[in-house]
């Protein structure tokens, strides 16, 4: 049975008919974190400190994003080498088109290979001018992530991860071409796709429906951002095309200058947003972490994920 398809023994045909399947006949969700490569020592720190906190809960794969600049690839690399040499988990990086010729990523690829990853989460990349920008490829670049998706496969046998937007990429214009995208990335050789995050689960199931309506096929795993800073939340909403229900906005108002709250509502907010996600039959979710593990270590274990029998639960410090 695919993920791609979101069930688990009908338990999303019994959700849409108004059945709540018991939640103790349910698995706890494989899952998986993406990091962000530090840029300064306190930041490389807090990176740690949450890889450390996170690790005992045996991530199916951690991601390591990846921005334009030769700067941003070393850091990502170093970030992945690491996790490589010094931890039990299995890193995926992120690999973009961005302001590099085909000859530049192909040897990212194959210094990744020969670091001992086998798992690439390819993307297209923004413009390196950043929000507002037109994308433009390098003349010697990969013109797409399906082109780069094509090149990875050919350099090693890696798994391939592919992004996927439940309310279509700002830049596409319908959603039916972003889907036609995500085919053509699927026929490149991509494995899995990891959502662009989303508040509202309807929107990720019918994404769902209408994905596998036009015949994809692989796993579509939600990525979940657990909201931290709900001004910061809402601006990578508005910058990546994902919506923010109003119901949201409320729960957070009047709290700008209550941290302590912030993070209980926002530990709520994920949890059932989480939950909702299982009892409807998904079995991955993809947390983006911001580099803090708190609150995404507690989402893991009140859905029914625990540290390996002798490891630590206690945070790193």
């Amino acid at each position: 049975m695919m993920i791609a398809q979101g069930t688990r023994d009908g338990t999303r045909a019994a959700a849409r008919q108004g059945g709540r399947p018991s939640r103790d006949n349910l698995r706890a969700p494989r899952a998986s974190f993406e990091f962000f490569p530090p840029k300064t020592p306190a930041m490389e720190e807090q990176l740690w400190s949450a890889i450390r906190r996170l690790e005992p809960m045996r991530p199916h794969f951690v991601s390591v994003t990846y921005g334009a600049g030769g700067s941003t690839r070393e850091r990502t690399h170093a970030t992945v080498k690491r996790i490589v040499d010094e931890t039990a988990l299995t890193p995926a990086a992120h690999l973009t088109c961005v302001a590099a010729s085909r000859d530049e990523v192909d040897e990212v690829i194959r210094g990744y290979h020969a670091a001992g990853v086998r798992h690439i989460v390819a993307l297209r990349g923004d413009a390196i001018e950043g929000p507002g920008h037109a994308f433009h490829a390098h003349p010697q670049g990969y013109q797409s992530s399906a082109d780069l998706v094509a090149g990875i496969r050919a350099i090693g046998d890696f798994e391939v991860s592919v992004s996927a937007y439940p309310e279509k990429h700002p830049e596409s214009p319908d959603l039916d071409a972003d889907i036609d995208m995500l085919k053509r990335k699927i026929d490149a050789g991509a494995t899995r796709a990891i959502t662009q995050f989303f508040f509202d689960n309807d929107v990720y199931f019918r994404f769902i429906d209408r994905a596998q309506a036009r015949g994809v096929d692989i796993p579509i795993v939600p990525g979940l951002l657990p909201v931290q800073n709900f001004t910061q939340a809402a601006s990578f909403a508005a910058r990546t095309g994902a919506s923010v229900p109003g119901w949201l906005a409320q729960r957070f108002e009047g709290l700008d200058n209550d941290p302590e709250t912030r993070r209980l509502i926002a530990s709520a907010v994920v949890s059932e947003q989480a939950a909702e996600l299982i009892d409807r039959g998904v079995e991955d979710i993809h947390f983006y972490t911001m580099n803090r593990a708190d609150l995404v270590y507690a989402v893991c274990h009140l859905l029914g994920l625990r540290p390996a029998a002798g490891a630590s639960s206690q945070p790193a410090g």
